[in-house]
C-alpha cells in the first residue's frame, strides 16, 4: 500500500484544493472534502421557490352563476287554450307546467280559460290577489249584467223588443211607436167604450188598444196576464200583427 503520510489537508477554501488524490495503479479517485469546502459552495435554491416558479398553483374556479329567466305575464284573449299559449311562449314542461304554475288562477279545469285570465309564464303565479282579480274581471266577462229598463213609453217599447226578439217576433222600434201614438197617445190605462167593439162589451184597452180576445190569443209567454200592462200589451199587439200583416211596421191605421 502506498504511504499516505505526505498528503495532509491543507488550509484552504479553494474547491481545487479540498480534494484527496489516491493513486492506485495510475487510477485518482476525486473526493470532496466536507466541512470548510461544502461551506464555501453557493447555497442551494430553495425547494419551494423552484417549486412555484415551474409550476405556480392555479387559482380555484369560480362557480359559474345560471341565470334564471325573469317570469313574465300573459294576459289570455278569446281563443286561447293552455296548450296553444304554452307552444307560443315556449314554456318548458308545456301546457301542464303551465296549468301547474296558475292552477290558482285557472281553477280546477285545465280546458276551460277565459279573456282577461293574467297567466304567469315561467312561475308558480300568486294565488291570492291574482285569483280574486282573475275572479271577479272573468264573472264581468261571463255573466251578463241583467238589462235594466226605464218606466216609460221608450223603456216598455225597448223591453217589449227584446221580448220579441227572443220569440222571433217582427217589429222596431219606429213602427211600435208610431202605432201607439195613434192608438193612445202612449197612455197605457187608454180605454176605447165608444166602438163597435166597446158595444160588444169588449172595449180596446192598453198602450196598442187591444181586446181581451185577441189579447188572451196573442200573449206572450214570460209577460202579465194583465192588458194595461204596457209591456204585455205591446208584445201580444206586435204578435197579432205580425200574424195578421207580417209586421206591426205594415200597420198603418185602424187594425
Amino acid at each position: 500500500m502506498p504511504a499516505m503520510g505526505n498528503h495532509r489537508r491543507r488550509k484552504s477554501g479553494s474547491l481545487t484544493r479540498g480534494i484527496i488524490a489516491v493513486s492506485t495503479g495510475g487510477a485518482a479517485l476525486a473526493l470532496p472534502m466536507i466541512g470548510a469546502t461544502v461551506a464555501s459552495a453557493a447555497p442551494a435554491q430553495p425547494v419551494t421557490a423552484v417549486a412555484k416558479t415551474v409550476a405556480p398553483a392555479a387559482a380555484p374556479a369560480k362557480p359559474t352563476a345560471v341565470r334564471a329567466a325573469t317570469p313574465s305575464t300573459y294576459s289570455v284573449i278569446a281563443g286561447d287554450t293552455l296548450y296553444k299559449i304554452a307552444l307560443s311562449q315556449s314554456v318548458s314542461g308545456g301546457w301542464q307546467q303551465l296549468y301547474k304554475d296558475n292552477r290558482a288562477v285557472i281553477g280546477a279545469d285545465p280546458g276551460v280559460i277565459h279573456p282577461g285570465q293574467k297567466l304567469t309564464i315561467g312561475a308558480k303565479a300568486a294565488p291570492a290577489a291574482v285569483e280574486s282579480t282573475t275572479a271577479a274581471s272573468t264573472a264581468a266577462a261571463v255573466t251578463p249584467k241583467p238589462a235594466t229598463y226605464t218606466n216609460d213609453l221608450d223603456g216598455w217599447i225597448k223591453e217589449s223588443l227584446a221580448v220579441m226578439a227572443k220569440h222571433g217576433i217582427p217589429g222596431s222600434y219606429d213602427g211600435i211607436h208610431r202605432n201607439i201614438m195613434r192608438e193612445s197617445s202612449g197612455n197605457p190605462r187608454a180605454i176605447n167604450n165608444w166602438d163597435s167593439n166597446a158595444a160588444k162589451g169588449t172595449p180596446s184597452k192598453g198602450l196598442l188598444q187591444v181586446i181581451d180576445p185577441t189579447f188572451r190569443a196573442y200573449h206572450v209567454p214570460g209577460t202579465s196576464m194583465d192588458p194595461y200592462d204596457p209591456v204585455a200589451n205591446i208584445t201580444a199587439a206586435c204578435n197579432y200583427a205580425a200574424a195578421k200583416y207580417g209586421s206591426i211596421d205594415n200597420v198603418f191605421g185602424a187594425y
